[in-house]
C-alpha cells in the first residue's frame, strides 16, 4: 500500500476543522493543539462529523502543553516537555486530556515532545520521565491508543532506552528528521538502525546542522537540508514503514504553501522510486 502524504492541522477553536487538509487536496493529516480549552466535546463532535464525511486519515493528535518552551540549546532544558520538574505535573494532566480526546473522536495515537531527557541512564532524573511516561502510556492503553515521541532533543539510542525500560507496549516514534539534524543529535537514516521498528510517523521536514555551539540549525525546505530525503525515504521503505509522511514547514504565508505544493509533488515522486 502507497504511503500518504499529509500535512499537519490545527485543532481550531470554531468552524471546520480539517478544511486546511481539503485545501490541498489530501487525504491524511496530523491535528495539533497546544490549547487545552478545545479539547471540548463540541470540538470533538465537530471533528467526528468531518471524519465521517471526508474518510481523512488523522493519523494522530500532536499535543502541545502549557508552560514556557524555549526551542535552543541554553533554556530548553529547563522548560521542554515533560522532564523540567516545575511544569511536569500540569503536562501531564494537559496530555491525559490529549488522550481523552483522542480516544473521544477515534483516533490512534498522541504525540508530543518529551524535552531534554537525561543521556544518562543512572541519572536519577532519567528514572523520573520512565515513570512519568509510563503513568502516561498506560493512559492512554486504558484508552486504546498508542503514545508516540516526537525526536529532537535526544539522541536516537536515548529514545530508544526510554521506550525499552518503560515497557508498556505502546510507545512508538514521531521520527522528524529535520529535528535530529537541528539539535546535532544525529543523522536520519543511521537513526532507523537504532530505532526503526518503533517508527509510526514521519514529519516531512528538511534542516541544517548547527554551526555554532550555543544555537540550533535551521529549518529549510524538504530537498534543500542535509536529511537525504530520497534515500530516507527509500530506507523507511525497506523497513516495510506503512504510515503517512506528514508535511512540516516551519515559515508562514504565501511561501509556506508554495513549499507545501512542492514538497508533495516531490514525496510522491520519491515514495513511487522507493
Amino acid at each position: 500500500m502507497k504511503n500518504q502524504v499529509g500535512v499537519i492541522t490545527p485543532l481550531s477553536e470554531k468552524g471546520p476543522i480539517l478544511h486546511y487538509v481539503s485545501d490541498f487536496g489530501l487525504k491524511a493529516c496530523q491535528l495539533c493543539c497546544w490549547n487545552t480549552a478545545l479539547y471540548t466535546r463540541e470540538r470533538a463532535n465537530t471533528l467526528i462529523r468531518e471524519l465521517r464525511e471526508t474518510r481523512m486519515n488523522v493519523t494522530s493528535l500532536w499535543a502541545g502543553w502549557p508552560g514556557p518552551s524555549t526551542w535552543n540549546f541554553t533554556e530548553g532544558p529547563t522548560t521542554l516537555g515533560i522532564v523540567p520538574r516545575k511544569y511536569r505535573a500540569i503536562r501531564v494532566t494537559a496530555l491525559k486530556q490529549a488522550a481523552d480526546f483522542a480516544a473521544r473522536t477515534g483516533l490512534p495515537a498522541i504525540v508530543t515532545h518529551l524535552g531534554f531527557i537525561p543521556e544518562n541512564p543512572s541519572d536519577p532524573l532519567f528514572g523520573e520521565v520512565v515513570d512519568t511516561v509510563r503513568e502516561l502510556g498506560l493512559y492512554c492503553k486504558r484508552r486504546k491508543l498508542e503514545f508516540w515521541f516526537e525526536t529532537g532533543q535526544e539522541t536516537p539510542v536515548t529514545l530508544l532506552r526510554l521506550i525499552e525500560t518503560v515497557g508498556t507496549g505502546n510507545l512508538g516514534i514521531n521520527l522528524d528528521p529535520a529535528n535530529l539534524i537541528l539539535y546535532g543529535k544525529g543523522n536520519p537514516i543511521d537513526s532507523l538502525e537504532v530505532f526503526g521498528r518503533y517508527v509510526k510517523g514521519i514529519h516531512a521536514k528538511d534542516g541544517m546542522y548547527p554551526t555554532e555551539g550555543m544555537n540550533l540549525g535551521h529549518e529549510v525546505k524538504v530537498g534543500k537540508g542535509r536529511v537525504r530525503f530520497p534515500e530516507f525515504v527509500k530506507a523507511l521503505a525497506a523497513l516495510k514503514y506503512k504510515g503517512a509522511y506528514i508535511i512540516e514547514r516551519e515559515i508562514s504565508g504565501e511561501q509556506q504553501r508554495k513549499d507545501i505544493t512542492a514538497t508533495l509533488r516531490d514525496l510522491e515522486k520519491w515514495i513511487a522510486r522507493s
